[in-house]
């Protein structure tokens, strides 16, 4: 048994002052003061904010097929680090997850090194080539939906096959919406910084025709669709109206969409990611959508690559910064602390909104698993990547002062992150 004692226990929206007993994975107490008892670990929380654990439902771990950037385990370590207990993992790999068969190498790899909980994705398509479907029924038992996450789907009859299967199977499409034939080269966000700087752009009808299409399909279809990273203000107003309408739609966006803008924008690779940084009004229509109800769950899109890789400017560097780490300080300390997020909000977003969606994650309560996240509030550190459990160093908040270190990450009544306690 485990006792954590004198913690601020974040419920309802409010702070209350409790201890928390954990045994054989689960809660079994939640009181005002529980006494040692004998075998028992107490750990003192010194009034630290204990929350549920996080999910984040768009993670890319790397494994199989590109272990030099990140592993299962590097990865897990980085979500416990970083406060989350849940995390789905994105099914652009080598092999890509098209069948049972090549699933299962990736189930393999996460029973035996994931320190916290890690339910995959399985592709849409063969090889996320959009030619011909993958095997999705064989798949749905295991995965947490199903994603072409990297690419979006080209062809209006797949995606519609896709998401006629996916309603049969009782999954979610989680989509990654991008207009090939209008990228047109570009690799960062066509606005002032691109014209400024003599960079070719990525236009938003790229992200949000592809959601408009895709709202239509799951209008026709039923299909219970996610639309992945969102950073325009077009993509919040259509997503907005199609729930107004009924269409069965979540969506998520990132921290480095909600914190930063293309005017932000410096050269080089750690502020690159596919989408990109947008315009000022594109960042205020996300934080508008955020605290109506539009925008259902923050995720990181943690997508680590190589000093190498992203080492080669704006323009030549891959796309994808890491995220896990520091997704929640970045938040709490720049939307939450300032007043222009409730805490509630936040955590609405950082857990109950992907595990309703998704069926991850249980609420903080007696009788459930033991997955929870304890944080110091009141302590600032800056970011210095080479600190970091991930692979992964590229983010554009390196060097920022924030506020809230994780102490502690218990998942499934396991301490998988332990930090000054």
């Amino acid at each position: 048994m485990v006792i954590l004692k004198n913690a601020m226990l974040f419920a309802d929206g409010q702070f209350r002052p409790v201890d928390i007993s954990v045994s054989n994975g689960r809660i079994a107490a939640a009181a005002g003061e529980i006494p040692s008892l004998p075998g028992a670990v107490s750990i003192d929380l010194s009034h630290f904010a204990v929350f549920p654990g996080f999910v984040d439902v768009h993670v890319h771990l790397r494994e199989p097929g590109f272990s030099y950037k990140e592993t299962i385990r590097t990865g897990a370590l980085a979500a416990a680090r970083g406060g989350y207990t849940q995390v789905c993992s994105m099914p652009n790999l080598d092999p890509v997850p098209d069948d049972l068969d090549s699933l299962q190498i990736q189930l393999d790899a996460i029973a035996r090194d994931a320190v916290v909980a890690v339910r995959p994705y399985g592709a849409i398509t063969r090889g996320e080539r959009g030619e011909t479907l993958a095997d999705m029924a064989a798949m749905a038992p295991y995965v947490a939906g199903f994603s072409d996450d990297g690419r979006g789907v080209q062809s209006r009859e797949m995606m519609a096959a896709a998401m006629t299967e996916a309603r049969r199977l009782g999954k979610i499409i989680a989509a990654h919406c991008e207009d090939n034939s209008l990228l047109r080269g570009g690799y960062i966000h066509d606005g002032a910084y691109a014209r400024a700087n003599g960079h070719r752009g990525i236009c938003s009808e790229s992200e949000w025709g592809q959601i408009a299409r895709d709202l239509a399909l799951a209008e026709e279809t039923g299909c219970a669709y996610h639309v992945c990273h969102i950073s325009t203000r077009e993509s919040v107003d259509l997503i907005r109206r199609a729930k107004e309408r009924g269409v069965d739609v979540t969506c998520e966006t990132a921290p480095h969409y909600l914190l930063l803008s293309d005017k932000d924008l410096q050269e080089d690779g750690r502020f690159k990611m596919n989408p990109p940084l947008r315009g000022e009004e594109d960042r205020a229509a996300l934080l508008e959508g955020l605290l109506d109800g539009t925008i259902d769950m923050i995720a990181t899109d943690h997508a680590p690559h190589t000093r190498e890789e992203k080492g080669r400017g704006l323009e030549k560097s891959l796309m994808g910064v890491v995220g896990l780490e520091t997704a929640f300080a970045a938040l709490y300390t720049h939307l939450v602390r300032p007043g222009l997020v409730p805490l509630a909000r936040l955590v609405e977003l950082l857990h109950d909104g992907p595990a309703r969606r998704f069926g991850l994650g249980s609420p903080l309560a007696v009788g459930e698993p033991a997955d929870l996240t304890v944080f110091d509030l009141e302590t600032a550190w800056t970011v210095d990547p080479e600190n970091f459990q991930s692979m992964g160093r590229a983010t554009p908040f390196a060097g920022m002062e924030l506020y809230g270190v994780c102490r502690l990450t218990m998942a499934g009544g396991e301490i998988v992150w332990r930090e000054g306690l």
